[in-house]
């Protein structure tokens, strides 16, 4: 019965926290339930006070949710030399000092195999045209060894399809290995970074260094952007790169930039990203973007209309992330209310999406952006440090990234700045607008209204 009730929150936490956090922290606790009474322990002091100041909450709503009541929680360490005696410490209790404290070890999770990994794409499922054409190509040659290099790098602005060949090239690569068990480690750069960290809180940087170096057969790395800045970091990646190459390891990298477009990035790292073959996504043009919804109606089994494909392949034109989510909101809502999907319906489904009817160029951008913020051009592209005027070139330089097919150094040519400003303006308003901070909200409405 205890088992049984421990299994239980067990899996109330796997649903409600972060598959890393539940993986790292709640997996290595061992946990029994007597009553109301909730025992749990740790392998060691580090993880027992991670647990106890950081998810004692997550962890008794979800036992009171199992055991109806409320629970009293106990967290309990394993003694040194003493296998199976447990040192029970209440939540508020404070450990008692020790003459020489030691660095208590961290679990570190362990790489992801190809059988654990979830690709959520195929390349059956790409629709390839002249936007991803060599994309695709250099994607599936990585999986036919017919490129010569064993290095990629894919580039697109957000939601164009990196991630999608990325997961292609995992699942690939897993169904032809002559191993039953190829290694492969499919994560972003802050996934990548946040172990890095957690292994070197624990004084286990050894293990991490083995299992990225020597005990993987396949990296698959998005977002690399993320290592902007962090020397520390660029250097553990660039060991891992080399060491990696020197095993004749595939590796394949992503971000929305090219390597000459980072900024912050060591040198020796930046001729790293540049020594295999270099792929660009483009936005897709409207006959990709039409078949896109078409192949999306196909795999969800509805009949789209050929107007309704139409419509949505015009209206929404730079986001294919955000075509297919019209496209099944559309389809979802139809059968809600048990109608046929129709142009009335996709209107109103529209409604809810940055939809144009064509892509904004730089010009009508920097006026709009003028309008939104009540600035001069002159202004706009004067050296005024003003908060008011740097957000709104901030504004300009993401706008333009996201609707123009021009490279960061031409946005700073017309607008008056090197391309490193107009990388760190962009880096910095994207972070407002993921977060959701007061300023965020505000710039995510502004550019909201670019395509109304």
């Amino acid at each position: 019965m205890t088992t049984t009730a421990w299994n239980q929150i067990l899996n109330s936490l796997e649903k409600s926290l972060n598959p890393a956090m539940f993986t790292v922290w709640i997996k290595p606790l061992k946990g029994s339930v007597e009553g109301n009474r909730l025992r749990l322990t740790a392998p060691n002091d580090f993880v027992a006070n991670w647990v106890r100041d950081r998810l004692f909450s997550p962890i008794r709503d979800a036992a009171r949710q199992i055991l109806s009541t409320e629970p009293v929680i106990e967290i309990a360490v394993l003694s040194e030399g003493r296998p199976g005696k447990k040192v029970h410490t209440p939540r508020s209790a404070k450990p008692a000092p020790v003459a020489a404290p030691r660095q208590a070890g961290l679990p570190i999770v362990q790489v992801p195999k190809a059988s654990k990994v979830n690709w959520r794409f195929s390349f059956d499922d790409f629709v390839v045209g002249p936007c991803n054409e060599l994309a695709c190509a250099a994607s599936k040659s990585m999986c036919d060894n017919a490129m010569h290099s064993d290095h990629l790098f894919l580039s697109s602005a957000p939601g164009l399809g990196k991630t999608h060949l990325l997961h292609s090239i995992g699942r690939d690569l897993s169904r032809r290995a002559n191993k039953k068990n190829i290694s492969v480690a499919c994560l972003s750069a802050e996934q990548f970074a946040n172990r890095m960290v957690m292994a070197i809180r624990a004084n286990s940087i050894s293990q991490f260094k083995t299992q990225f170096r020597e005990s993987i057969d396949v990296l698959l790395l998005e977002d690399i952007h993320f290592f902007q800045g962090k020397e520390k970091m660029q250097n553990e990646l660039l060991c891992t790169l080399n060491a990696l190459r020197e095993r004749g390891c595939r590796v394949v990298l992503t971000s929305p930039y090219l390597p000459r477009e980072l900024n912050g990035i060591d040198n020796q790292l930046v001729s790293r990203f540049c020594s295999g073959f270099l792929a660009n996504i483009e936005r897709p043009d409207l006959q990709t973007r039409r078949l896109i919804v078409q192949e999306k109606a196909r795999k969800l089994q509805v009949n789209v209309p050929v107007e309704v494909s139409d419509l949505l392949a015009e209206r929404i034109t730079t986001d294919i992330r955000q075509l297919e989510s019209c496209l099944n909101n559309l389809v979802l809502k139809a059968r809600l209310l048990n109608r046929a999907v129709t142009m009335d319906l996709a209107w109103d489904v529209l409604e809810n999406y940055t939809a144009a009817n064509a892509a904004p160029d730089l010009g009508h951008i920097i006026e709009f952006v003028c309008k939104s913020y009540d600035l001069s051009e002159q202004q706009l592209i004067s050296k005024s440090r003003k908060r008011q005027v740097v957000l709104a070139r901030n504004t300009a330089f993401y706008l333009a990234r996201k609707h123009t097919d021009l490279s960061l150094k031409a946005i700073g040519d017309k607008l008056g700045r090197r391309h490193s400003t107009v990388l760190k303006g962009i880096t910095n308003l994207e972070r407002e607008i993921a977060s959701k901070t007061p300023l965020g909200r505000q710039v995510a409405q502004t550019v909201e209204r670019l395509s109304a």
